[in-house]
């Protein structure tokens, strides 16, 4: 696992946000600040320690993004953020190891055990939407939208056709060149559930990586390529590659990969929430409980900076009152550990809750 810790950004934001001005300067006749601001900077100052985050590549910006902002304003606490990907991010958080996973799908029923095995209550805190982005080469000119059903026809190992043209005869017959992420992303467990079904088989005849730039540029630089990833690396990267409409099966419409359709649940079934999940002892800790707080008040803004797309307000409101009262557990799945299918908005819903025993 690798750390990258976060230094203090000028722009108060890590991605995406303009610079801005110092507006406290010193006055001509070098005034004293206001007592107020005294006492609040001194606030600010006393809060120290170091707050520890791993997991998804996609929740990575939004994090990154958030320790930089609250560490300008909180310049004693350090916030280390990892990119190990979502399961290899849950495998240090069910061992203590990091105050919070960040997630690109919900926990699983074996992390759930070993949580508690291990003693870790937690508190799931959904943080922004996402979508995975299907994408090509930008010059690809013969598939402009695709299905879940031709999406398993070449992902899947049942079938895994070896040229275009052997997936669709009127396709040219060049090779495909597969991308993905890998098999401890949270990103490939949701497409490989979609796409392929969890009993299904990935092929192994393709290139993965945990890191979605790599992705990106494997995709750019090969013609005959296609891969997936989380949508904010596609929305910083538009003018490289081209993302395919995808087919909803209930509706039969080709949506394309948007804000918008994200926000409004149309990119459909591959829209998702992205989460953190954060380490309930943690939270006894005064500059953990003060980030996760600043991370849900200001995710609005952060989001965007990073490119990612944001709950709506009201759901803030709901995540925000949810951590305030500590509520334990997970909405994700029954009694019986089967998953919850729906958006997020019917799924985060206090009937759904279940908390551990």
């Amino acid at each position: 696992m690798w750390r990258r810790l976060l230094l203090l950004a000028a722009c108060g934001f890590a991605i995406g946000c303009e610079a801005v001005k110092n507006s406290s300067s010193v006055s001509d006749n070098h005034a004293a600040p206001p007592a107020t601001s005294n006492k609040a900077d001194q606030v600010k100052k006393s809060l120290q320690g170091t707050v520890r985050i791993d997991g998804s590549s996609t929740v990575y910006p939004i994090s990154e993004a958030a320790g930089s902002s609250f560490h300008e304003n909180f310049p004693n606490v350090d916030v280390t953020v990892g990119v190990k990907g979502t399961g290899g991010g849950f495998s240090e958080f069910v061992k203590g190891n990091i105050d919070i996973a960040d997630a690109s799908r919900p926990i699983k029923q074996n992390e759930l055990a070993e949580c508690a095995r291990n003693g870790i209550r937690f508190l799931e805190i959904p943080i922004a939407y996402d979508g995975l982005a299907i994408c090509v080469h930008k010059d690809n000119s013969f598939i402009n939208e695709i299905s879940i059903e031709s999406l398993k026809k070449i992902y899947s190992a049942d079938t895994a056709p070896k040229t275009w043209k052997e997936f669709r005869a009127d396709f040219p017959d060049h090779p495909i060149k597969i991308f993905m992420p890998g098999t401890d992303s949270g990103t490939f467990d949701f497409f490989k559930e979609i796409v392929v079904g969890k009993d299904g088989n990935i092929r192994s005849d393709l290139t993965p990586s945990e890191q979605d730039l790599a992705l990106v540029n494997g995709i750019a630089s090969e013609k005959y390529a296609i891969g997936f990833f989380g949508a904010s690396y596609y929305f910083e990267s538009k003018g490289k590659l081209k993302a395919l409409r995808v087919i909803d099966p209930k509706t039969k419409q080709a949506n394309e990969l948007t804000v918008e359709n994200i926000e409004r649940s149309i990119y459909s079934p591959l829209g998702r929430p992205l989460f953190i999940y954060v380490n309930l002892a943690s939270v006894k800790r005064p500059e953990l409980r003060k980030f996760v707080e600043y991370y849900i008040d200001h995710a609005d803004k952060i989001c965007r900076s990073a490119k990612c797309v944001p709950l709506t307000s009201e759901l803030y409101k709901t995540v925000r009152q949810r951590f305030d009262d500590r509520v334990e557990g997970t909405y994700f799945y029954d009694e019986e550990g089967k998953s919850r299918v729906g958006t997020l908005s019917d799924i985060y819903v206090e009937k759904n809750l279940t908390q551990p025993k």
